[in-house]
């Protein structure tokens, strides 16, 4: 099962694979990769390009669970959004990571980094902001502004950043997002929209120990669900929650 369906509103799994040069774009390489994706996963029926020119490959939107792989110049980005389980997730990146070596003429030499990211949604209509910074800063230096006589929270994200090895190869970033804007702010006029809180595991393709895409993968993805359950689960997630639900 999902471990946190019931802890936010939607939840993401994303594995980013980031290039030094561009990566194919002829019509024949990108319906070969593509069908190669659509095979294993037969749901996966939707295929665009973008204005911007990127390539993607979809399920219907309408479906609660939705997979997607984007095919950017220089990136390759496989996303399930509301998986039923992670390893539902797991196996379609592993496979993305997998064929894509073969189909897109990726190697080792030209990748930059991989990035695995766990998104967590949680729906609030109200000002974001003032919710994130009543979850957080309870009992931080930055309480005292927020206890001042007729104060509004009208911008409040926090954002970190830690290196997890000696060289800086491999990092992890949290951050959260809100979409509350200065105009609603000032008008009391919100509408209903997702507080985003972000974990990123970012690791420089050199001199990594892995041989394989899928491999690194499956690494940094279990590396990033341990530092979740025991640092942003507790301190980040759970006090969101539970404030938007008192509210």
């Amino acid at each position: 099962m999902n471990p946190y369906a019931a802890l936010c509103d939607d939840f993401g799994l994303f594995a980013y694979l980031n290039t030094k040069l561009d990566l194919p774009s002829g019509s024949e390489t990108v319906v070969h990769f593509f069908d190669a994706i659509q095979k294993s996963f037969p749901d996966m029926t939707e295929f665009a390009r973008r204005e911007n020119g990127e390539f993607v490959l979809e399920e219907d939107r309408n479906e609660g669970s939705l997979r997607s792989v984007t095919l950017e110049p220089r990136r390759l980005a496989s996303a399930h959004m509301n998986p039923h389980s992670l390893e539902d997730a797991d196996r379609q990146h592993e496979r993305v990571l997998d064929i894509a070596p073969y189909h897109l003429d990726l190697s080792s030499l030209i990748c930059d980094s991989l990035d695995v990211v766990f998104t967590f949604d949680f729906n609030y209509q109200g000002n974001h902001d003032e919710v994130v910074a009543e979850a957080l800063a309870q009992g931080s230096p930055f309480e005292g502004l927020l206890q001042l006589p007729g104060s509004r929270v009208t911008h409040f994200e926090p954002s970190m950043m830690v290196t997890l090895d000696d060289r800086g190869r491999l990092q992890a970033r949290l951050w959260v997002e809100s979409r509350t804007t200065a105009y609603q702010v000032q008008t009391g006029h919100y509408t209903e929209a997702p507080i985003t809180v972000y974990f990123q595991l970012h690791q420089d393709w050199s001199r990594q120990p892995f041989k394989t895409f899928a491999e690194a993968y499956w690494n940094r993805r279990r590396l990033a669900q341990e530092l979740i359950e025991s640092h942003v689960l507790p301190g980040i997630l759970l006090p969101l929650h539970q404030t938007i639900s008192a509210r």
